[in-house]
């Protein structure tokens, strides 16, 4: 049956390709080409490369993290995202996220089905100096690794094609909507004046409340825990992370300009800042510094600073980064003596993270570092907009792990999420990808 259905996928892509194919070649030429910005496209261009790196580079953190015998297949699971979403992205998510919008809600995917009108002689309404078809492929990366980061949460015990279809799912149900009511002139939160620079919602809430959800649908992992099968995969996923994050954040900028470099220190500092912080915070409590607390402790602050990285100053990314790192250490803590097995502490690392920058956000932002910014922080004495981003934080993490749990319990009835207990003693490696380390 799982043959007759990937056959069918692959017969409907080719099918819809060759058909559009035909309808791209009957449209006009266009013949007055707009001028972009060659800084900024170029920039941007560079940005795209760097976000996706983040994708491979959070497969050695991950697959680092795990027990040796099940290194490829956490590996593969955010391979994977690269080309499952890519594909996912051009037929119908970019038109879920960017569509007109249906009620604030979600995009209309059919101007934009296959990439239809998303070229490189228009441009979209935010980003006027880079053509629209880039604007568009470097939002693919931001879909890319979204449901690469849950993918830790479930470590070691998830069915691979199940994983899949979850993967699918998710990007249409959840991250689309956020996605669209975050960053599109027309969605609820971008219209109610909520900030977030580069994704403190759409991409680590999402992540960490789905990561919640599928840690508590799974349930906890047969017998004792594996020891970390490669320390120095987790140490050169985090330098991957940290490199390719400059992509993530400075590219929101959308162009080569101050806010681009604003975003660019930002991210710098809250990085190092929470990396010192965690590995400070073992010690006071009596523990080795380690590199895997001093790699946690950095992506946590790259998470944290992502929603805040073009709206606040330096010295308040060096606080956002040193009180998020803490916080997440603190849930970190808990979570390992409770009964829920996030194996990669992902809802605290990434959810923690993103609700932690996101009313942080609402605490630092300023009009002098970007003119964009119409209501200032609660250290600047307003109010409105901590209070819209505590709205946004509420309604996001009701909706994506409510929706989360949902798809889950959806694509456990279609086919079973946990592997047997006897395949998941002998490593996802061997037996769901026949392979090993």
């Amino acid at each position: 049956m799982r043959k007759v259905i990937l056959s069918v996928i692959l017969i409907t892509i080719l099918i819809l390709t060759l058909f559009s194919t035909f309808i791209l070649s009957d449209q006009p030429v266009p013949t007055e080409l707009i001028t972009f910005d060659t800084g900024d496209t170029a920039w941007m261009i560079v940005a795209t490369a760097l976000v996706l790196i983040m994708t491979p580079g959070l497969g050695f953190f991950y697959g680092g993290m795990v027990g040796k015998k099940n290194v490829i297949s956490t590996m593969l699971q955010s391979f994977m995202a690269m080309i499952i979403v890519t594909v996912l992205w051009v037929l119908i998510g970019f038109g879920l996220s960017f569509g007109p919008s249906i009620g604030g809600l979600i995009g209309d995917p059919r101007p934009y089905l296959l990439f239809q009108g998303v070229g490189t002689n228009t441009a979209w309404s935010l980003a006027p100096t880079i053509p629209f078809m880039l604007f568009a492929l470097f939002q693919a990366k931001f879909a890319i690794i979204t449901p690469a980061l849950i993918t830790g949460a479930f470590a070691e015990r998830i069915r691979f094609w199940a994983y899949l279809l979850f993967m699918v799912l998710f990007i249409i149900f959840v991250y689309a909507p956020l996605c669209h009511m975050t960053w599109h002139p027309e969605g609820l939160f971008f219209k109610m004046g909520v900030l977030d620079f580069a994704g403190g919602t759409v991409v680590h809430m999402s992540a960490g409340w789905a990561a919640l959800a599928g840690a508590m649908f799974l349930g906890k992992r047969n017998g004792q825990k594996s020891n970390p099968a490669r320390i120095t995969y987790v140490l050169l996923g985090t330098g991957l992370l940290w490199f390719g994050w400059f992509g993530f954040n400075s590219g929101s900028a959308l162009g080569a300009s101050g806010i681009a470099v604003q975003a660019l220190g930002t991210t710098t500092v809250a990085a190092a800042a929470a990396g010192m912080a965690w590995v400070f915070f073992d010690k006071i409590l009596g523990h080795k510094v380690s590199a895997m607390g001093a790699c946690i402790g950095t992506v946590v602050g790259l998470v944290a600073i992502t929603p805040a990285a073009g709206f606040v100053s330096i010295p308040s990314a060096i606080f956002i980064g040193v009180f998020s790192s803490i916080v997440s250490n603190f849930v970190v803590r808990i979570f390992h003596k409770g009964k829920i097995d996030d194996a990669l502490d992902v809802f605290a690392c990434h959810g923690v993270g993103g609700m932690t920058g996101m009313l942080l956000t609402g605490v630092f932002a300023s009009k002098a570092v970007n003119s964009a910014v119409t209501d200032q922080g609660l250290i600047f004495g307003e109010t409105t907009l901590f209070l819209n981003q505590l709205t946004a934080l509420v309604m996001v993490s009701i909706f994506a792990f409510s929706m989360s749990y949902f798809l889950f319990f959806i694509v456990n009835k279609i086919t079973p999420l946990r592997v047997s207990e006897d395949r998941e003693i002998l490593g996802l490696d061997i037996s769901q990808h026949g392979e090993f380390l």
